[in-house]
């Protein structure tokens, strides 16, 4: 969605620098680190979480959907961990039906996790 809205802006001349468009994406904690090195690719990861964020699938929901079942682990573990990261975040715009700011707010203690999955609806 980034490099979409990226392209989306630049399509009337470059207003982002081409090369920060092409530069792969990268924590830059690290000399050569990139992110592909501790996370899925980000096609695979963007629509595990799409289907978190959007539309509520919880772990047993997402490995129906076919996901790898180390990978929802691995990336629900990351979205819970980083909760507190988005309570401290200044306001950000919102580009879909949940932000990440009051759009999206999860209990910080006890590691809460959400009681209703779409999976349990059918």
């Amino acid at each position: 969605m980034v490099y979409r809205l990226s392209n989306l802006i630049n399509r009337d001349g470059e207003i982002i620098p081409q090369a920060i468009i092409d530069k792969p994406p990268s924590a830059e904690l690290c000399f050569n680190q990139k992110d592909t090195d501790s996370l899925p690719p980000y096609d695979q990861l963007d629509a595990l979480l799409d289907r978190h964020i959007l539309e509520g699938f919880d772990h047993r929901a997402l490995v129906k959907a076919g996901f790898d079942p180390a990978m929802v682990q691995s990336a629900l573990d990351m979205v819970t961990r980083s909760e507190y990261k988005r309570r401290q975040a200044p306001p950000g715009i919102k580009i879909t039906s949940k932000a990440f700011g009051v759009g999206r707010r999860m209990p910080l203690a006890q590691r809460w996790r959400p009681s209703f999955s779409p999976a349990d609806s059918e």
